[in-house]
């Protein structure tokens, strides 16, 4: 997907019309996606991402429920990590390349942040919670 900025044009389009292979559908194509979208729709990307994870899970036969798929507390945080770190990018390509760079590999960043119980509640898998073992607003800009 970061060959170029074609090819992540063509994964992003593939993701938002639901034909991406679920398989494909990783932590750092999460990580991508919102970096894209944090580009594309300047203050108002969390909205785009969450739309569009919800329309995908339907599209490939996850079910967004209390229990499964779409997850808004980790969305909020993944969206809000990333743009800290990428503020003032400007580009898409460049934007997901160093949010994949530097996270693509971090999928459980949130256990700093969030106690197992919290990120396990089905309040949070429907509604946005703060994390509560680590301040966000002050930690997001130096998580890396």
């Amino acid at each position: 997907m970061l060959e170029s900025p074609e090819a992540l044009q063509r994964f992003v389009a593939a993701w938002e019309n639901g034909t991406l292979p679920k398989p494909e559908w990783t932590h750092a194509a999460h990580v991508a996606v919102c970096a894209c979208m944090l580009v594309r729709y300047p203050g108002d990307g969390m909205a785009a991402m969450s739309a569009g994870i919800i329309r995908y899970n339907e599209a490939v036969g996850t079910v967004n429920s209390e229990t499964s798929g779409y997850h808004a507390t980790l969305a909020q945080f993944w969206y809000e990590v990333l743009q800290a770190y990428l503020q003032g990018m400007t580009q898409e390509w460049d934007a997901a390349a160093a949010a994949v760079c530097e996270f693509g590999g971090a999928r459980d960043l949130h256990r700093r942040f969030y106690s197992f119980d919290v990120v396990r509640s089905i309040e949070a898998r429907l509604t946005w919670i703060a994390p509560d073992l680590l301040d966000h607003r002050t930690a997001f800009g130096k998580i890396a």
